[in-house]
């Protein structure tokens, strides 16, 4: 059976860590979580008021899934909190399978959807007359998909969690019942889909997208005007980039670690407590940013286009996917 020290999922890390005694420091990051799970609701509710009010354009509906996987991921925060405080779990065998599945849900639902962004605002300004004709029926479908698809990643979680006593000061934790060998490929194969090869795609079409835009700012914009718009943009850019990788590797470079070299990390209970709660807060933070960071850019490059006449003979329809 595997052992507790290499536990995955923010419910078990809470009920596992090492600072049952040092009741002020847990305090202050129950605090540091309860102001991210308020922040980041407040901002991705914002969000979503504001696409009903008016469209994203073909954005739309991977924002408001977006938003909608952000919210779900930030409502498991409470729980992480009562469990940090407790070192009990209050909310039996179904909660523990319930909550931990839908942490793991919405974290992939979010990744993929940011992914289906990056691939939209590509053929957005590459190919605009196909994001043109492209329907939102269909990117309705693809949102389904991706659903589909973090559930079917999810499931194995749901059906091998179950609830357990704990050791020392924990009462009950929530406990995953792989063999150890099995658990090692089921996690790294999560890494693998869920944000490896969705962070190369992230990244490449982000790149390529700033090549595009630095080609039609060169054509459409003065000199001076068009360095300002390039910097803005690609300082946006380079920070979506580096958030979603500062905000998820971390985490699970910290789960891989702790279970292919647990004995070998020579790391104390205190250590790896603040490690745990690190890592964690890092991939809430990414649903507090992201309403910030995607509606920013999106903005910035629809206002950029609508009140900026493109010379004669400059792409007239160059970015419109996002009207």
């Amino acid at each position: 059976m595997i052992s507790e020290e290499a536990l995955c999922g923010n419910f078990s890390e809470a009920g596992n860590d090492g600072l049952g005694e040092e009741i002020p420091i847990t305090g202050l990051l129950g605090a540091i979580l309860t102001v991210m799970c308020l922040f980041g609701m407040t901002g991705n509710i914002y969000t979503l008021v504001v696409v009903s009010v008016r469209s994203a354009g073909s954005l739309a509906v991977y924002v408001v899934n977006l938003a909608l996987a952000d919210l779900l991921y930030l409502s498991t925060i409470p729980f992480v909190v009562c469990t940090y405080f407790a070192h009990d779990w209050f909310f039996g065998d179904v909660g523990c399978r319930l909550l931990l599945s839908l942490d793991l849900l919405t974290m992939h639902a979010s990744i993929f959807m940011l992914t289906a962004m990056s691939l939209e605002r590509y053929w957005a300004v590459t190919r605009p007359l196909r994001a043109r004709q492209t329907g939102n029926s269909y990117r309705k479908l693809t949102s389904l998909a991706l659903w589909l698809l973090s559930l079917m990643l999810t499931v194995p979680m749901m059906v091998m969690i179950q609830l357990r006593d704990g050791s020392g000061h924990n009462k009950r934790i929530c406990f995953p019942t792989w063999m150890p060998d099995a658990f090692r490929v089921y996690l790294t194969v999560l890494f693998t889909t869920s944000i490896l090869v969705p962070g190369l795609i992230l990244g490449l079409m982000y790149s390529c997208l700033a090549q595009a835009y630095w080609t039609s700012v060169a054509v459409m914009q003065p000199r001076v005007a068009g360095q300002v718009f390039k910097q803005k943009l690609f300082s946006r850019i380079f920070s979506i980039i580096a958030a979603y990788w500062a905000c998820f590797v971390p985490f699970w470079a910290w789960q891989l670690a702790k279970l292919y070299w647990s004995e070998g990390l020579g790391i104390g209970p205190t250590t790896q407590a603040y490690l745990n709660f690190s890592v964690t807060c890092l991939t809430y933070s990414n649903s507090c940013i992201n309403p910030f960071l995607y509606t920013l850019l999106t903005r910035n490059y629809r206002n950029y286009y609508l009140h900026t006449p493109p010379p004669s003979g400059a792409p007239q329809h160059l970015g419109r996917g996002y009207d």
